[in-house]
């Protein structure tokens, strides 16, 4: 794609808001001046329309094309109405946030973790307290062949202890030595 870039003409005036006054129509300074306008209207190279705009309402900025026609705001894009914050995505109790070792940033002090089995557990649970009325987070049950860890099974569960999802690993060996790897979400 070729661009053909362009520069708007100014009329700048120290009484309607410039830093200097040009009595004839004078190409825009792209290191220092700033376009102002109610919106954007994107064309392509084929269509001129106004499906794909940006625009502003009060003090919010608006957004839309042609697959999304109804306005959304950068609050709700960065918010949750359409995106995540950074805070927000390292908060979500999702597998990824837990695969090695347990509930890290973002997640209450104070977590808890049991194990069941001895040299080759059987299970590792992690609840959000020690004392009674704990709940579960996260957990990880294994089953063993021998010495292999054959089938892995991690389940996530909610703020209640409702099971979220559950991964289930089945892994396959050459001797003592990995070789391939199965997993099922449900």
């Amino acid at each position: 794609m070729t661009i053909d870039r362009v520069k708007p003409l100014k009329l700048e005036s120290a009484d309607t808001g410039g830093t200097q006054d040009d009595a004839f129509p004078t190409s825009v300074n792209q290191y220092q001046d700033y376009v102002e306008a109610r919106g954007l209207v994107l064309a392509d190279a084929t269509r001129s329309d106004e499906t794909t705009v940006i625009a502003r309402e009060n003090a919010d900025m608006l957004f839309k094309d042609g697959n999304n026609t109804t306005y959304v705001t950068l609050t709700q894009l960065l918010g949750g109405g359409g995106g995540l914050t950074e805070a927000a995505h390292e908060a979500l109790r999702q597998l990824i946030h837990f695969i090695d070792n347990g509930p890290a940033e973002n997640f209450a002090s104070g977590a808890y973790r049991e194990m069941t089995g001895t040299v080759f557990p059987t299970a590792i649970i992690w609840y959000d307290k020690a004392t009674a009325g704990k709940k579960k987070i996260v957990e990880k049950d294994i089953t063993w062949t021998g010495v292999l860890p054959t089938t892995i099974a991690w389940k996530i569960y909610d703020a209640s202890e409702t099971l979220l999802v559950t991964a289930t690993d089945t892994v396959t060996y050459s001797g003592v030595f990995e070789t391939s790897r199965v997993r099922v979400l449900t």
